[in-house]
């Protein structure tokens, strides 16, 4: 290669040369997150639809479709999305006519635009990418439908439901050399994004030694979802699991991006269901425990936590960052004899919420990296599909 990569400092950003473009080389470089080689090889240096000027910044606005509507996610989604003038939504597809009329009518989303059929939806509408928010189970058609068509594609977290929908997923984002990402709530979270500075960029707190994730709330029939959410949320097939799979995967992904995308050489986990008549099918609380070399993260799911909450805790062995949840971190160095909580910067704009970064990926300012890449998410699933074993069996599975 002519080329070499650079970097914008300024920015804080990479640079990639068109020829690394080309052979699959992405990454992204923010002030929390690290480079990351792409697991596919990219087929083309331009993503999306095949109309390359549509992601030239400043050529109009982005054309974003959504695929599935069942997840309770897509009204916060739509809600930014609304409010936006640099993108437009040209296209909603849902198998449940209901789910679609009303989400039709509440965004006043022309009949049109709506479709029962995402391959239908794609072939008319020629979205520039496409957000997906149906169950955890169909991820993969959804990626594969994309794949077909070259165009960047942004699920809701976790990426699958097993290792052999993750592995359908790789393959199509390998074949047709499209951006794959994954979106958590979490990463958009100020309080992460000041921890990994802290924690990974200077070191502040020695090196890593344990980590432990809290995430969950009292329950999604106890917090009101919708009952399309809640219908495959309790379904073990189209959700993979219970709590373990909704909430484990918050800590999976955040422990595998400080863990600089290592795999944990083995995993633990117990599950129970507190609550059986409610969730008859799936577990409601979840405790995962991941053994990597000099360091165990201990993952904590529920259903059954008496408020909302997502706080992770980093512990070095010279200090150590509470993130509890998206506005607030308590830190405790060397030397010091009281934490503090310091003052947390905002994000840079593309890396703020999920509408922003699909946009900058689908416009190609940005390559996918970090917590949302399919690297960490591949690993995530590894995970997740351990733990679930190990809860069934009752053993620790090896890595």
């Amino acid at each position: 290669m002519a080329s070499a990569v650079g970097f914008d400092m300024l920015r804080g950003r990479a640079t990639w040369p068109a020829e690394a473009t080309a052979l699959g080389v992405f990454g992204m470089q923010s002030n929390r997150r690290e480079f990351v080689l792409g697991t596919a090889a990219l087929g083309a240096a331009s993503f999306g639809n095949k109309d390359a000027a549509a992601q030239t910044p400043g050529n109009g606005k982005l054309r974003l479709a959504i695929a599935g509507l069942v997840h309770g996610h897509a009204r916060g989604f739509l809600n930014a999305l609304v409010k936006r003038e640099d993108v437009e939504l040209v296209g909603v597809s849902e198998a449940k006519a209901e789910v679609l009329a009303s989400y039709g009518e509440r965004y006043s989303i022309p009949a049109d635009r709506r479709f029962r059929d995402t391959a239908e939806m794609i072939e008319r509408a020629k979205p520039d990418a496409v957000a997906a928010f149906g169950s955890t189970f169909d991820h993969a058609d959804v990626v594969e439908v994309c794949a077909a068509q070259r165009l960047p594609v942004m699920m809701e977290k976790p990426l699958a439901v097993s290792r052999e929908h993750a592995e359908r997923i790789r393959k199509a984002a390998a074949s047709s050399g499209i951006p794959v990402v994954v979106n958590y709530e979490t990463t958009w979270y100020r309080s992460h994004g000041h921890l990994w500075k802290l924690v990974k960029e200077r070191q502040a707190a020695g090196d890593i030694r344990k980590m432990v994730a809290m995430d969950g709330h009292s329950g999604p029939r106890e917090i009101g979802v919708g009952d399309e959410f809640f219908e495959w949320l309790t379904d073990p097939v189209l959700n993979g699991a219970g709590a373990l799979f909704d909430f484990g995967c918050y800590g999976a992904n955040l422990m595998t991006w400080l863990m600089d995308n290592q795999r944990p050489q083995a995993v633990t986990a117990r599950t129970l269901t507190a609550k059986p008549h409610i969730y008859s099918k799936v577990d409601d609380e979840a405790t995962i425990l991941l053994d990597y070399p000099k360091a165990q993260g201990i993952v904590q799911a529920s259903w059954n936590w008496p408020f909302n909450r997502k706080d992770f805790e980093v512990y070095g062995a010279t200090g150590y960052a509470h993130a509890i949840g998206g506005n607030t971190l308590r830190v405790r160095l060397a030397g010091e004899r009281e934490e503090s909580t310091p003052a947390l910067p905002e994000l840079p704009l593309a890396e703020r919420d999920a509408v922003s970064y699909l946009a900058a990926i689908a416009r190609g300012t940005l390559k996918p990296g970090g917590l949302s890449s399919l690297e960490n998410n591949l690993i995530a699933t590894e995970i997740l599909v351990a733990a679930r074993e190990s809860a069934a069996s009752g053993k620790t599975v090896a890595l």
